[in-house]
């Protein structure tokens, strides 16, 4: 019953690969989120995206410290995909957080 292909904890992404392609998927990630908060720095409330590119970086720095020195495979490409994912969802909450205030005072 664990070997079913389709739950998604047997997918090949996170069994059986290096974690190369999640670095490269993820360094595109990064760009584009923190290209978009560049733009939006100058907007309220201040220091928020920022903050968000700082912590965007760190996420991207753990997931190449994570694949060099975690050896488990599987435990290395879940907390490579958990950081992607930390990534994508500082990167969309301080988008609509500085989009709201904005927004507001409209």
């Amino acid at each position: 019953m664990n070997d079913d292909p389709t739950k998604m904890r047997n997918q090949p992404a996170l069994t059986t690969t290096s974690g190369n392609s999640w670095l490269i998927v993820g360094a595109l990630f990064a760009a584009i989120t923190i290209a978009t908060l560049v733009v939006l720095a100058v907007l309220p409330p201040s220091g928020l995206a920022f903050t968000a590119i700082v912590v965007i970086v760190t996420l991207y720095i753990s997931m190449i410290v994570v694949r060099l020195v975690v050896h488990d495979r599987k435990r290395r490409l879940r907390v490579i995909a958990a950081c992607f994912l930390a990534i994508a969802l500082v990167g969309l909450s301080s988008v609509i957080i500085i989009a709201a205030v904005n927004w507001a005072t409209l």
